[in-house]
């Protein structure tokens, strides 16, 4: 099975501040449809205005995944973390036992838009914990980069979750193809660009749902960035 979820029906809220799309039910937005996929619970597209961001705020319980698109992400938390996420970078924060992190733009006449990302995770009440990876585009470019992973493996960040998130830039005859687990779930999200996923086309914003099926292969590209979640069904 390969469902197609598009850009434009996906949750949207405007708070002025902050303009998000939301891939699944979150805050104000309700789809009974789209409570998560296997135990991915969040995406949300987010544009933070300059000057502006999430005031201190609380977690516990959950894996939390940022990826930085273009503008600084600056990043305060309870655990001590104080950081700037570029594009490249991939934040992995676990929320465990509860963590209280602050989230802004800085900058005086840029948006900081980016993807959150949030995992159910394996085993609940563990330590929170915080980790930061760079990933150049050269590793992207043509094949999937392994972002995250329960063991960090390939130099990945390590989170509490049986799930493994992938990256790639692909463009013209560049293919990248995934063997598919039968007992797993995937997720193609397509940041940007047009793409096939398995003979069916994407375009900005939309994502592919998996479920059964043997193979992923992606192709037919133009100038697409992507990510690939192979998760707990």
């Amino acid at each position: 099975m390969l469902k197609i979820r598009k850009s434009n029906e996906r949750g949207y809220a405007d708070h002025g501040w902050l303009k998000s799309l939301h891939s699944f039910s979150f805050a104000g937005y309700f789809d009974a449809q789209y409570m998560g996929w296997g135990n991915l619970r969040v995406i949300n597209e987010d544009r933070i205005a300059p000057g502006t961001g999430f005031g201190t705020h609380g977690h516990r319980d959950m894996e939390i995944i940022s990826y930085v698109l273009t503008g600084n992400l600056a990043h305060k938390d309870s655990m001590g973390n104080v950081k700037g996420i570029p594009p490249g970078d991939v934040q992995r924060m676990s929320a465990g036992t509860g963590v209280q992190h602050s989230e802004f733009n800085h900058a005086p006449d840029a948006t900081t838009h980016f993807l959150q990302i949030w995992i159910e995770p394996s085993t609940k009440g563990i330590a929170p914990s915080y980790e930061q990876k760079s990933f150049t585009d050269a590793q992207k470019l043509g094949k999937l980069c392994l972002l995250a992973s329960p063991d960090g493996a390939l130099g990945s960040v390590t989170i509490n979750a049986d799930a493994r998130l992938y990256a790639a830039l692909l463009d013209g005859a560049q293919t990248a193809e995934l063997v598919l687990a039968s007992n797993r779930k995937f997720y193609v999200h397509l940041i940007r660009g047009e793409l096939a996923v398995n003979g069916v086309g994407l375009t900005t914003g939309d994502a592919a749902m998996l479920d059964g099926e043997s193979r992923l292969q992606l192709k037919d590209a133009r100038n697409a960035e992507v990510l690939v979640f192979d998760l707990q069904a």
